[in-house]
């Protein structure tokens, strides 16, 4: 099997690992991405299980951005949403479900970044941006309950507003009626909660857009530009 520039991205991790290990520099941050299928990395007018590689999905250009010293996980599930069961899809959709075993596992965690919303605009859930940025208010209040950051205190979290959806959705327009419309306005809606829970927040769409190929998923262009433009974010924190 030939040797893939996805897979040199693990081999980094595990050099950064022993070389950390070795060197007595204690010093590795984890950050975990949770998401959709724009964390997923799923091709703009492919199927659900056609995916960029890791190299090429914003989580993994976050990952070479920020260099040895971060452990960037990428927990990405296409169809995701941030609280709601989904009554076609199945309960395993709802990110609130499994986001407390998905802190557990992998705690301690310094950074959680989170880029949900879209699924969430779907008609039958029939959600206003106001109610979908509620239900991000609701994965926070659960990070900080669990407070699973070193020595068990909160850790730093980010919220990322999707790309705004293409108006034209091919056949995706019935299942996402309206829904561009409201992607247009969860960047405040998400702002403004972000604020208020003095958390991080970030707009994706002011560096990155969907493909007009299926109106609502990022190309390899956009996952660059995002996870470029997220890794000066991180930097920016101000870590101690």
């Amino acid at each position: 099997m030939p040797f893939m520039s996805s897979d040199a991205d693990w081999v980094r991790q595990l050099t950064s690992c022993f070389y950390y290990g070795i060197t007595g520099w204690d010093m590795m941050r984890t950050i975990l991405c949770f998401g959709d299928s724009n964390t997923y990395g799923q091709i703009p007018g492919q199927g659900p299980l056609d995916r960029y590689q890791l190299c090429q999905r914003w989580p993994g250009v976050l990952a070479r951005e920020l260099g040895n010293a971060w452990h960037v996980i990428e927990e990405g599930l296409s169809g995701r949403t941030t609280v709601r069961d989904d009554p076609i899809e199945g309960t395993p959709k709802n990110g609130r479900s499994y986001l407390w075993p998905c802190l557990m596992s992998h705690a301690p965690i310094d950074l959680i970044i989170i880029m949900l919303g879209t699924n969430d605009l779907k008609i039958r859930f029939n959600q206003p941006a106001s109610e979908v940025a509620m239900g991000i208010g609701c994965l926070v209040h659960d990070i900080n309950d669990l407070a699973p950051g070193p020595n068990a205190a909160a850790p730093e979290i980010m919220v990322v507003s999707p790309p705004p959806m293409h108006d034209d959705l091919k056949e995706w327009e019935q299942i996402f009626r309206d829904a561009p419309r409201k992607s247009r306005e969860l960047a405040l809606q998400f702002e403004i909660l972000a604020d208020s829970l003095e958390v991080h927040f970030f707009d994706a769409g002011s560096v990155a857009s969907c493909d007009p190929i299926d109106g609502f998923h990022m190309n390899s262009e956009a996952h660059e530009a995002l996870g470029s433009a997220l890794a000066r974010e991180v930097e920016a924190i101000g870590w101690k």
